[in-house]
């Protein structure tokens, strides 16, 4: 499993890119726009991501701009909904309009900060990634 982590607080990096290496390969980035460049990267490779996990609020372009981004790439490049990236949005925040609207612009989960692995692995579970 190919895994992009994008999170612009160095601890959560570390931990998310600690846990989830476990799973696949992680690439990490410290905000959307370099989170962006990695995934047209990985697109340009025909090596598209599995799994996002994009913090909602980063410098540069937050997550949620980010996940918009990506869900629009996927849409003109003509990948097929069951093909797109898997895409957890990580928070600290208490605000549900951000994350009300990350599910309306189409990710799949998200995570409140701090995360707890167990419901990680829950969600990875149900989204299919992981036995």
């Amino acid at each position: 499993m190919r895994i992009l982590i994008a999170e612009d607080d160095l601890t959560s990096r570390k931990f998310l890119a600690k846990f989830l290496s476990q799973y696949g390969e992680c690439d990490v980035t410290v905000d959307g726009l370099e989170a962006l460049d990695a995934y047209l990267l990985a697109l340009k490779e025909n090596q598209p991501y599995d799994l996002i996990c994009l913090d909602i609020m980063m410098p540069k372009v937050d997550g949620v701009k980010a996940l918009k981004a990506i869900r629009d790439l996927e849409k003109q490049k003509g990948v097929k909904p069951e093909n797109r990236a898997k895409v957890i949005m990580v928070t600290a925040l208490a605000e549900t309009q951000y994350v009300q609207h990350s599910f309306d612009i189409g990710c799949e989960a998200y995570a409140a900060k701090p995360v707890d692995t167990d419901k990680l692995v829950e969600v990875l579970k149900k989204l299919e990634l992981i036995q």
